[in-house]
């Protein structure tokens, strides 16, 4: 009896030194969910005013699994509108990595949030449900640094919502450049 539990106690022993050596490389390393955090520059055609409204914004980006992650964005475009006009937008949504080469990789994204918007001339102010598909270029400069061109089309289905005007929805439109950070 007592033979049979060294047995046991030295097979358990050598065992669990061999499991020690089994761990796979890149759990070791940490995660592969990396956060991204960064800025933007945007040019966006209004879709109720005669000309387009630019500025700044941020992103986060978070990637879940190697093709699949979670996006959220805020602008506020405040510069270049006819009368006054802004628009603000605060959108987050999941993103789909298209196709990957080397440093370059093409995404598609799919948005939902808040617009609100300042019509030019005190015609009024709005708050609106928005959907945004679009799709955006990463260039990764560095393990840490990448630049990113975008393009989001918006939807605003219940706009503008401000008599006499119909509310047959808008549809803001527009393209935005910028460099994001990987915090870990």
């Amino acid at each position: 009896m007592i033979n049979s539990i060294k047995k046991i106690f030295v097979l358990s022993l050598m065992l669990s030194a061999a499991a020690v050596y089994a761990q796979v490389a890149p759990a070791a390393k940490g995660g592969t969910s990396p956060i991204w955090v960064g800025g933007e520059y945007s040019n966006f055609v209004p879709d109720y005013g005669s000309t387009n409204i630019n500025g700044l914004g941020v992103i986060i980006d978070f990637n879940v699994l190697p093709k699949l992650g979670a996006i959220g964005e805020a602008r506020w475009l405040r510069w270049g509108g006819d009368g006054g006009e802004t628009q603000s937008d605060y959108l987050a949504g999941a993103k789909y990595r298209l196709f990957k080469f080397n440093r370059l990789s093409l995404n598609a994204k799919i948005l939902l949030g808040g617009v609100w918007i300042n019509y030019p001339d005190s015609i009024g102010t709005g708050s609106y449900f928005a959907y945004a598909p679009g799709g955006f270029v990463d260039y990764r400069l560095s393990r840490k640094i990448l630049i990113r061109g975008d393009y989001e089309y918006q939807f605003l289905p219940s706009a503008p919502n401000i008599p006499p005007f119909p509310s047959n929805g808008l549809t803001p439109h527009g393209f935005s450049i910028g460099a994001e950070y990987n915090l870990f």
